[in-house]
């Protein structure tokens, strides 16, 4: 065990040391290129900033501001028909934004109704099923500066309901077997 912990620790420093080593032998100014990626990095950081601040601060205004809980009681009769909790709606919405204001949500449930009840079951199994859609498609192909995206928001929503979809069925489905 011990010695897996030392390997461990000891993986990052020999991959970068093998990657400056192997520059050396292949006579790369290796400093020269670690600037450059640097430096293009960090123009992709600055580019991309401000929709990742926009997608923050409008998550945070959904959460404030009472628009998620009128979505959620607009949307719990139909939750109800497919045996889907409210309290995994917020939780459902916001995915599709932010993996970690989802992730807020989902310790909220956990602290509520524990992890191994049906809805900290759904919303563990929802979480692992869904993808952050807008923040993904925003991110990827701003980075990229595609602006015509056809078909990837609908097969993005399509899969992410899908998602949901199946965390509900599998949920009831494990929550028979063990009860």
């Amino acid at each position: 065990m011990e010695l897996v912990l030392f390997l461990s620790n000891l993986m990052v420093p020999a991959v970068i040391f093998s990657i400056v080593f192997y520059g050396i032998l292949k006579k790369i100014p290796v400093f020269d290129v670690f600037t450059k990626g640097v430096e293009k990095g960090f123009r992709t950081v600055l580019h991309i900033a401000p929709t990742l601040i926009g997608l923050m601060v409008a998550v945070s205004t959904l959460r404030s501001s009472g628009v998620l809980e009128s979505i959620t009681s607009f949307l719990k009769p139909f939750g109800r028909r497919l045996h889907f909790p409210a309290e995994l709606i917020p939780m459902a919405l916001i995915r599709l934004f932010s993996s970690s204001a989802a992730t807020g949500f989902l310790l909220d449930i956990y602290k509520v109704s524990g992890p191994d009840s049906l809805n900290g079951l759904m919303a563990s199994i929802m979480m692992s099923c869904t993808e952050a859609a807008f923040y993904t498609m925003s991110i990827y192909y701003l980075s990229v500066r595609i602006k015509k995206t056809r078909w990837t928001l609908p097969g993005a929503l399509f899969t992410s309901f899908s998602g949901i979809f199946i965390s509900i069925l599998l949920a009831n489905m494990m929550m028979k077997l063990i009860l």
